[in-house]
C-alpha cells in the first residue's frame, strides 16, 4: 500500500453479480462511512461478505466458493458468481473483481486487477486493506488457536502484502507434504523439496506476525481508544521462540530438520507437529491483566475492537491509509458509551467502515455523517435522510 496521498482507503462502488441472495446489485456509496440497516436475514451481512471477499482469504463466513452462488427457489445448483468494486487508494482508484466461474467448473477463485488477472488471491492485500468483526468472532478467544491466527494474518496484510502470498505458499506445501506421507507415495527427496518451502516460507509468516505483534502491543497497551481498555498481545509458537534465540536462517534449519524427523508421526496424524500454523496470538487485559479468555463477554468484545482501532491507527500512520472496517451487528452490542466512542475514533482514522443494524437509531449520531441504505428481501435503496 502506497503510503503517501490521501489517508482514505474505501470501496467507493460495489457490483454483485448471482451472489448469495443478489441476482443483481450495483451500490455508489462514495468515500464516506456506510451504514445498512434493515431486518434479520435481508442481505445486509452478505453485502459485508462480498467486500471481504476483495482481500485474500475465504471471507468473514469462511465459505467454500461453490456454496455462494445464488440459487433459485428450486435448488437447482447455481456455480458462478461475482464481486466488483472501485476501490480508491493513496495512489488512484483501482478496479477488483473476484468470483467463480461456472463454467470451468472449478472452485478455485478468478481474480482480475484492472482488467488483468492476477496469478491469484494474494494479489489483493496489494489493493485492499480490510479487517472485520462479526457476532460469530465474539468466541474468538475462547475457541481454536486457528481463528486468532486467521485475525492476526488479516491485519499483517494490511502492513505486509506479501504476507498473504507466504501463508498461501506455506499452507499448499503442507498440504502436499501431508498428502504424499498419508499416500507413502512420496520419495525422501521431494519431501525434503516441500520441506525446504516449509521451512523458508514458515519463519517469514511468522516473523512477519511476530514484527507486527511487537509494534501493535505499544498501540494497545498505551493507547487505548477512550472506554476501550488496553490490551497486551503476544503471539507464541516453537518457531517464534527460535526466532528469539537466534537469527531467521537458524530458525528455518530447526524448522526443516523438525520436520524431517516428524515424517512418521506426521503421516499418523495428518499435518506437521511443528510450524506457524500452531502458533497463537495471546491478549490480556491491560488493565487487570487477566487473560482475554477469562474476561466477560462485554470485555472481550472491547478488547477485540480495541485491537482493530489500534491496527487501524498503526496502518494510517506507517502506510498511509487505513483499512476499510466491516462491523457486522457491533453497535447493538454497546453500550451508548462505547458505540459513540466507536463512531469518534473511526471518524478521527478517517477510515471508511460498513456498519450493520437493524435499528437504525443506533445509528443516529452518525447523520451528516455517514451513507444509509435499507436492506429489505435482498433489495438495498438509498435511506431517506
Amino acid at each position: 500500500m502506497p503510503a503517501a496521498g490521501d489517508r482514505r482507503l474505501s470501496v467507493t462502488r460495489l457490483t454483485l453479480t448471482d451472489f448469495r441472495c443478489y441476482r443483481t446489485l450495483r451500490l455508489e456509496c462514495g468515500t464516506a462511512p456506510v451504514v445498512l440497516t434493515g431486518p434479520n436475514g435481508a442481505g445486509k451481512t452478505n453485502v459485508l461478505e462480498a467486500i471481504s471477499f476483495l482481500v485474500p482469504g475465504r471471507g468473514l463466513r469462511r465459505a467454500r466458493s461453490e456454496d455462494i452462488a445464488w440459487r433459485p427457489m428450486d435448488g437447482t445448483p447455481a456455480e458462478a458468481w461475482a464481486v466488483a468494486a472501485r476501490i480508491e487508494t493513496p495512489d488512484g482508484p483501482h478496479d477488483v473483481g473476484t468470483g467463480r466461474d461456472g463454467a470451468q467448473g472449478r472452485d478455485r477463485r478468478q481474480v482480475r486487477i484492472d482488467g488483468q488477472p492476477a496469478r491469484g488471491q494474494a494479489a489483493l492485500a496489494e489493493v485492499l486493506s480490510a479487517v472485520w468483526l462479526t457476532p460469530q468472532m465474539d468466541r474468538l478467544f475462547i475457541d481454536g488457536a486457528s481463528a486468532r491466527r486467521r485475525f492476526l494474518d488479516r491485519l499483517v496484510y494490511g502492513f505486509d502484502p506479501a504476507h498473504a502470498g507466504r501463508v498461501a505458499s506455506y499452507e499448499h506445501a503442507s498440504r502436499e507434504r501431508a498428502r504424499l506421507l498419508r499416500e507413502g507415495s512420496g520419495d525422501s527427496t521431494w519431501l525434503a523439496a516441500l520441506e525446504d518451502t516449509m521451512a523458508e516460507r514458515g519463519v517469514a509468516v511468522a516473523a512477519s506476525r511476530r514484527e507486527l505483534v511487537g509494534r501493535l502491543a505499544a498501540k494497545c497497551a498505551g493507547s487505548p481508544a477512550g472506554p476501550f481498555p488496553g490490551a497486551l498481545l503476544g503471539v507464541s509458537g516453537d518457531v517464534e521462540g527460535w526466532l528469539e534465540e537466534g537469527p531467521a536462517i537458524d530458525a528455518e534449519d530447526r524448522l526443516r530438520a523438525s520436520l524431517a524427523e516428524g515424517r512418521n508421526a506426521d503421516a499418523e496424524t495428518g499435518g506437521a507437529g511443528t510450524g506457524p500454523h500452531r502458533s497463537d496470538l495471546s491478549v490480556r487485559h491491560a488493565a487487570s491483566g487477566r487473560p482475554a479468555a477469562d474476561c466477560s463477554t462485554g470485555e472481550q468484545k472491547a478488547l477485540l475492537i480495541a485491537i482493530v482501532l489500534a491496527s487501524a491507527r498503526l496502518q494510517a500512520e506507517e502506510c498511509g491509509a487505513s483499512p476499510v472496517l466491516l462491523l457486522d451487528e457491533v453497535a447493538a452490542h454497546l453500550d451508548s458509551r462505547h458505540r459513540e466512542a466507536l463512531f469518534d475514533e473511526v471518524a478521527a482514522l478517517g477510515a471508511q467502515v460498513w456498519y450493520t443494524g437493524t435499528d437504525r437509531a443506533l445509528f443516529a449520531s452518525l447523520a451528516g455523517r455517514a451513507r444509509f441504505f435499507d436492506v429489505e428481501a435482498a433489495a438495498v435503496a438509498a435511506a431517506a435522510p
